[in-house]
């Protein structure tokens, strides 16, 4: 029986798709490589002005807005080259075939070939897939490589002149509501607690009326607030999310040393309920990490040496301490004397390793353990520099773990920070003659899943930082933002603020990873934070560099709230950003649960018309707890794409709760470097 013309036309698209994979395998040869750092991929390098053919060794210019549908190694698209074509993809335009509805054209020979019929092609080819066809993309094939160009360096506007409550701690919620907190035990806020005449006796104040708000619920869309009524201290707390998309804070200080508290994400009038003497030791500038299972480890706090493991969706439990004899060992002095604390080791970095198991970095040192046992896995050679952890206070993030292959390789990138002795040098329990000593610009990267790997020297930054933040955008990019170029973290124990955020692409070639974004004239300094909220936007607050709110001093207690829009908010290239549909008419809905390891759809409107697979990414970035330069829990994962139409995507969500722990995480769709606003989704 003949087949119909659509799947004789199939059969034949499928041919010439094999034929041109088998001619196009084996290795590349003669092609210009060069390194790109950690995570190193190659590509061509193309001289400026070079002319000629496209051939393998000769390069050639790449007009501006050009396309090159020249050679490339195969799977790979370099980002320096606009348009390139790789391997195995469709051209718009293929010589020798009609597509169907088209203009018969005239062969040599004089054989006119009717619309439809697919034309004999030469060997090597790439077929035209019918319009609306899925592009299937080969697995490990990297993606977006291909960005849009852009000078801007980004823009800042106040989002809120005044909002009452400084930001010590932060935490964005799945309901679009940023939840930060100050401590309850110092003194009065800015803002009273609503609704007026609330006055609660508080405990932290001898069970005194404390009539001033101490947190707040802020709308990250409109610049609204709520203040959220807390009992207890939060002082140098820490925190995370449940699975279920509650916050949960843990420890603070005076009678919120073992403490757990719990705002819930559904009720949007909700205050906190606190359950006191719940954790096994006082947890005093902690840190957190969720685990595969929706569980977390806090670990350390002031003389406390050790960690334990909080369950999810429960604020009562049998606490267990797990000693860990490294904490002791970071900790300067070993044993300081009353008042006398130096530390550099509190707020510790923290990071979920793919293999389930725990990294932790502690001052100039790091380990891998067994959250389950406490048994050390691993132990890495000292951090030569300095001291990265509170008061010293550096950056850390987990670089973006890509999913596109299948060895996930897990590395961590540390910035900045002080000298060991910055601390004492400046605080006024240990000096009379107090020196500001310049932050740290230097930054160095671990693999942590390669058994034989050691630190390597990153990029030095284009100015020293302390108490910066280190966020992750959607494109994978990253941005350092706020801290100080002098100074430690403490009570005015730092000047010169850094005003310039940083954009970080850690996998560009060394020398070009770092680029200074547009100055704010805001100090964000001890106690500040920033998040990365669903527009792409960064959302910037706080800074409280007293022990009281002082609005008039060289750097008062800051109430005003900023939003700054990085690069790829350039107006110029609002048309190119997609759009995540929720729902598109009757055709395509987009998953907002998803579960390991599953397909799953993203229904996209790509403002750009056809779309090539390879310039487009899906990214899922966990909200972190921010508070002291840290960043708990953060995470981004780039998803493999599967298949790309005009108006879905079809990905893969994580594997497991290793790589990516149960809750909400922000879905982005990147095209060329140009993310869509986020998308709430759930994975377990």
């Amino acid at each position: 029986m003949a087949l119909p013309p659509s799947a004789a036309i199939g059969r034949t698209v499928l041919c010439l798709f094999l034929a041109f994979s088998v001619t196009n395998a084996g290795p590349h040869h003669g092609i210009i490589q060069r390194r790109h750092g950690k995570g190193h991929h190659h590509g061509y390098i193309i001289p400026p002005g070079t002319p000629g053919e496209v051939t393998p060794g000769n390069p050639t210019v790449v007009p501006p807005g050009g396309e090159i549908p020249g050679v490339v190694p195969p799977g790979e698209v370099p980002h320096e080259i606009p348009g390139v074509v790789p391997p195995g993809e469709v051209p718009h335009e293929i010589p020798g075939v009609v597509p169907p509805g088209g203009v018969p054209h005239e062969i040599p020979g004089g054989t006119v070939v009717p619309p439809g019929t697919p034309a004999e092609v030469p060997p090597g080819t790439p077929a035209e897939v019918p319009p609306g066809t899925p592009a299937e993309i080969p697995p490990g094939t990297p993606q977006a490589e291909n960005d849009l160009e852009t000078n801007f360096k980004g823009s800042w506007a106040i989002d809120n002149p005044n909002v009452g409550v400084a930001a010590m701690q932060f935490q964005l919620m799945p309901n679009n509501k940023a939840v930060w907190f100050d401590t309850t035990s110092l003194g009065p806020s800015a803002r009273e607690l609503g609704p007026p005449g609330n006055c609660p006796l508080s405990p932290e104040m001898n069970f005194k009326p404390d009539c001033w708000a101490h947190a707040i619920a802020y709308d990250v869309e409109t610049g609204e607030s709520r203040t959220v009524y807390m009992d207890g201290e939060p002082w140098c707390s820490s925190g995370h999310l449940w699975p279920n998309g509650d916050l949960v804070a843990t420890g603070g200080t005076r009678g919120g040393y073992k403490s757990v508290r719990m705002l819930s994400v559904s009720d949007l009038n909700a205050n906190f309920v606190e359950k006191k003497n719940v954790l096994a030791d006082n947890r005093w500038y902690s840190s957190n990490q969720v685990l595969e299972d929706g569980s977390a480890v806090v670990v350390g706090g002031r003389n406390s040496f050790s960690y334990e493991i909080v369950p999810p969706n429960k604020l009562e439990f049998p606490s267990k301490k797990f000693n860990l004899k490294f904490l002791q060992e970071t900790t300067v002095p070993k044993k300081p004397g009353p008042g006398m604390y130096i530390e550099n080791n509190l707020y510790p970095f923290l990071f979920l390793v793919p293999d389930g198991n725990v990294f932790l970095f502690a001052n100039d040192r790091a380990i891998i353990f067994h959250p389950s046992t406490g048994t050390v896995v691993r132990e890495f050679p000292k951090l030569p520099g300095g001291a990265r952890n509170y008061p010293p206070s550096g950056m850390a993030a987990l670089l973006p773990l890509t999913l596109t292959s299948k060895d996930i390789q897990a590395e961590v990138v540390i910035c900045g920070g002080n000298t060991q002795e910055s601390y004492q040098a400046v605080d006024s329990k240990h000096t009379k003659t107090r020196v500001f000593v310049p932050a740290l610009r230097d930054c160095h990267r671990l693999v942590l899943t390669d058994h034989s790997s050691k630190w390597e020297k990153e990029q030095d930054m284009p100015s020293g930082r302390c108490m910066g933040d280190l966020l992750h955008l959607p494109t994978g990019d990253l941005l350092m933002i706020n801290g100080a170029q002098k100074g430690v973290a403490g009570w005015e124990n730092a000047i010169d603020p850094n005003f310039t955020p940083v954009l970080y692409t850690p996998n560009k070639p060394m020398g070009q990873r770092f680029k200074e974004m547009v100055p704010t004239n805001i100090a964000r300094m001890y106690h500040s934070v920033s998040a990365l909220i669903p527009d792409g936007k960064i959302l910037v607050a706080g800074s409280n560099p007293h022990a009281k709110y002082l609005l008039k001093a060289e750097y008062p207690t800051e109430l005003r709230v900023e939003k700054f829009s990085p690069h790829y908010l350039d107006p110029a290239l609002a048309k190119h950003r997609p759009e995540i549909l929720p729902e598109m008419a009757d055709k395509v809905t987009t998953d907002k649960v998803l579960k390991y390891g599953q397909e799953f759809k993203v229904g996209v409107k790509f403002n750009s018309g056809q779309v090539n697979p390879q310039n487009v990414k899906v990214t899922m970035v966990y909200p972190p707890f921010t508070t002291h330069g840290f960043s708990m829990n953060q995470r981004l994962v780039v998803l493999p794409v599967k298949a790309v139409t005009d108006e879905s995507i079809t990905t893969v969500a994580p594997p497991s709760g290793k790589i990516a722990p149960p809750g909400y995480y922000m879905l982005f769709v990147n095209f060329r470097g140009v993310p869509s606003k986020g998308y709430w989704v759930h994975v377990d």
